[in-house]
């Protein structure tokens, strides 16, 4: 038995070394999540062989194809041809019939009818234990029986939660689905619908206190009814353990109940696996997410839609980039990564905006293996004379003329006049740097006091404006573009300049996204512009 004294269950994984390894659980659901090339199937195969007669594999490879008219059998010879292919006593070994002496991955499963069958045998055979037992307490005078909830009335349970608008209807050995008048055959059901029927009549037929794989659990089923369905199951078949192996990660994330592994490596022989512990502190959508990527990791600023992870996406085509919103998600995201065990092997990197950071804050960063591109804004990419140049080429426009413009109206149109409020907002920056990282302390509004007054004795007010005016006013009069969009922290400076090559201003950024995607020889000439700009630490490669 897989149930232990204290109402866990017990289970199999191979070890590093292919031999049968017992885990434990207090839940009646474990997910496996693999890659394809995993060795998924082989994987659901060799937990079956452990222990035959305990485990129940509803495989990958499933015929949804019955006839109209179920045959009907007694509950036991149908229950031996779900479990074991066979009703012969003699040919249950090793279920051979079941899975065709050995082909444990590759065949094919026939059994929907034989399913079917064993729902209205077991059916059957609970109603008439209740009338024997009605008629047993009528003789004697005891209380009448309450009447059983079959195994019928379950999965017609389980369809209603599953599909709501639709109703099964079971009629002598046909079933039937009910949308409204319409009234057609299990059998002309949809992929979807027989899938469910398929799942619910495996899962309710097979005997007490038994072991379930699922192999891809959600084949033909969509993403809006799969958890539905699954834990459902579960809580009807709470004596039985589920183990579903598959590659889908919205199935994995939405079942929050379920233990889960991961399969790491697989070599055509042996696994090996990692538990995705609860106490990470990590989205585990996320994690599953990276998992099944097998890319390395950036984490970038912005949402899902900014112009952030469109852009990393070509200048970075070999990561999984994962937009976080702020510069503190980035840093925070990348020192929970790094410092997750189960990702030992991914590489994980974080990028930011420069913005008005130090170089100081910046070194800090970098033992983060968080990085700043080298303008103050992403959008600041765009306006850079290597891209502007390009895509004046790419216009048919003269680089000289176009970037001279563009550069004359960056310079003196907006840097020029925006000057002092670029100088206040970076010195007021560095202030509440320093103010968040300061060591103020104390037991007492004394101490405190004491303490606040020291902080600000030592921040030199004077030296930070002194420092950032300078910065400021060398980009300006040495006439410097590059250090210039270094600084210069104006996010819609990049939404003011498509006029220039003859596109709407806002359309600009979308444009050459647009442009640098549907051209392999444009972005590889585009990625080439902005090397410079990106941090070194990072490999692109």
């Amino acid at each position: 038995m897989q149930r232990a004294k204290d109402m866990k269950f017990k289970y199999w994984l191979p070890d590093e070394n292919n031999e049968r390894q017992e885990h434990e659980t207090d839940k009646n659901a474990v997910i496996i999540v693999g890659a394809n090339g995993s060795g998924k199937s082989k994987l659901g195969a060799w937990i079956e062989q452990q222990s035959m007669d305990l485990v129940h594999r509803i495989g990958a490879q499933r015929n949804l194809n019955f006839k109209e008219n179920i045959p009907l059998r007694n509950y036991s010879q149908s229950e031996d041809l779900v479990f074991y292919g066979t009703d012969n006593p003699d040919s249950k070994a090793n279920k051979g019939y079941r899975w065709d002496w050995g082909k444990y991955t590759t065949k094919m499963m026939d059994d929907f009818e034989a399913v079917l069958s064993a729902i209205l045998a077991l059916k059957n055979e609970e109603n008439d234990a209740f009338v024997s037992e009605y008629k047993k307490s009528k003789e004697s005078n005891h209380n009448m029986p309450d009447p059983p909830t079959t195994a019928v009335d379950k999965l017609l349970a389980i369809w209603d939660c599953v599909f709501p608008q639709r109703k099964l209807y079971i009629c002598d050995s046909k079933f039937y689905a009910v949308l409204g008048d319409q009234k057609y055959p299990a059998n002309q059901m949809s992929d979807g619908e027989r899938s469910v029927l398929y799942f619910a009549s495996q899962v309710l037929c097979v005997p007490k206190d038994k072991i379930l794989i699922i192999d891809e659990p959600e084949i033909h089923l969509h993403k809006s009814i799969m958890n539905t369905l699954w834990t459902t199951l579960e809580q009807y078949r709470k004596d039985c353990l589920f183990i579903y192996i598959t590659h889908d990660i919205n199935f994995a994330t939405l079942h929050e109940h379920a233990d889960k592994f991961w399969i790491k490596q697989y070599n055509g022989v042996k696994w090996v696996f990692k538990k995705i512990e609860k106490d990470i502190n990590l989205p585990e959508n996320l994690l599953l997410d990276i998992l099944g990527s097998r890319k390395s990791v950036l984490f970038v600023e912005g949402g899902k839609f900014s112009c952030d992870i469109r852009l990393y996406s070509i200048l970075y085509p070999n990561y999984y980039i994962i937009p976080c919103g702020s510069c503190e998600q980035v840093i925070s995201r990348t020192k929970a990564f790094r410092e997750t065990n189960i990702l030992h092997h991914f590489e994980v990197y974080g990028i930011i905006d420069r913005d008005f950071r130090s170089e100081h804050e910046l070194e800090i960063y970098k033992a983060k293996n968080v990085y700043a591109i080298n303008v103050a804004e992403i959008e600041n990419l765009f306006i850079t004379e290597e891209v502007v140049r390009f895509i004046a080429s790419c216009f048919g426009k003269n680089e000289n003329d176009i970037f001279s413009e563009i550069k004359n109206y960056i310079v003196k149109e907006r840097f020029e006049k925006q000057i002092d409020s670029q100088i206040s907002k970076s010195v007021l920056y560095e202030i509440k740097y320093r103010l968040s990282n300061s060591a103020i302390d104390g037991r007492n509004k004394e101490e405190i006091n004491s303490s606040l007054k020291n902080f600000i004795s030592s921040l030199k007010y004077e030296d930070i404006w002194k420092e950032q005016n300078d910065k400021f006013q060398n980009a300006l009069s040495d006439d410097n573009y590059k250090d210039i969009i270094k600084i210069f922290n104006e996010k819609n400076l990049s939404s003011a300049i498509g006029h220039y090559f003859g596109i709407k201003n806002k359309e600009y950024i979308a444009t050459v996204i647009s442009m640098m995607s549907a051209n392999e020889v444009n972005k590889k000439k585009f990625v080439s512009a902005l090397t410079s700009y990106l941090p070194t630490e990072i490999p692109r490669n």
